[in-house]
């Protein structure tokens, strides 16, 4: 049996968006992986380094699924509720989590580390990562692209405005990296897959992906909700693109 869109609205709006782990969403919809393979990547950089640093780590939960840590390792992040859930991760794991308002500049010193990484930043500060980059240290990063999720943010605000889409493409970050005097060594780009299976998983995911319809409430938008509801009962999920993109940069020794 269905449920009701009131159920599925009252048991999305009640569910903890802390963090960044999307467990929730099993079997309420799907989104396929890119290829490469983030968090192995991570997890191989990590191993050979002597200090790392993560950029806007959310709950932490990317950078604890990390088979080892680096002697040092530090984490920035700027939202509250997930500095705390990432100190409770993090800190047993021997990582320093450390509250930043992801503007410049970062709180550490120049040539500071190794490695930087940063799974789905939400800003991207080239000069700085530049600056706390050692001679031959490297930044590894998974970003969301351009135009992803573009059809559930066109359902709820209609068709972008004009050079909107351009937005994050990959080949503009490339060249925001060479100018920090960074030398990009891998660039790569994906567009994939995802449905969503009902509309409590829509209003989930919108809450915690705050860029993709900014403002989003339920309230401001319960009548597009309920026909996005009765859209998904009449024709199955609601589909989408997501894109990303894995980019490598080294600072020159």
């Amino acid at each position: 049996m269905s449920r009701t869109f009131e159920d599925l609205v009252a048991e999305a709006e009640a569910v903890s968006v802390d963090g960044w782990d999307f467990s929730w969403l099993r079997g309420r919809a799907e989104e396929q992986r890119p290829s490469w393979g983030y968090q192995r990547l991570m997890s191989e950089r990590l191993g050979r380094v002597s200090a790392a640093l993560d950029i806007q780590t959310g709950g932490g939960e990317v950078l604890a699924g990390a088979r080892r840590l680096p002697p040092v390792m530090a984490a920035t992040e700027s939202w509250p509720p997930n500095i705390a859930r990432a100190t409770r991760l993090l800190h047993p794991l021997g990582a320093l989590v450390v509250a930043d308002a992801d503007e410049p500049p970062l709180p550490f010193a120049d040539e500071a580390f190794d490695l930087v990484t940063s799974r789905h930043p939400v800003t991207v500060w080239w000069q700085e990562i530049a600056r706390v980059l050692r001679p031959g240290g490297t930044y590894l990063s998974q970003q969301v692209g351009h135009a992803s999720v573009a059809e559930l943010a066109e359902y709820f605000l209609g068709p972008p405005p004009p050079g909107a889409a351009r937005h994050r493409h990959p080949d503009d970050t490339r060249r925001e990296a060479e100018a920090a005097g960074l030398e990009v060594t891998d660039l790569r780009f994906e567009s994939l897959p995802m449905a969503f299976f009902d509309v409590g998983a829509v209003i989930y995911f919108l809450r915690k992906v705050i860029w993709i319809v900014p403002g989003f409430t339920v309230e401001r938008h319960r009548d597009r909700l309920r026909e996005l509801h009765d859209r998904i009962e009449a024709e199955g999920p609601f589909t989408a693109r997501s894109t990303r993109f894995l980019i490598e940069a080294r600072k020159p020794a």
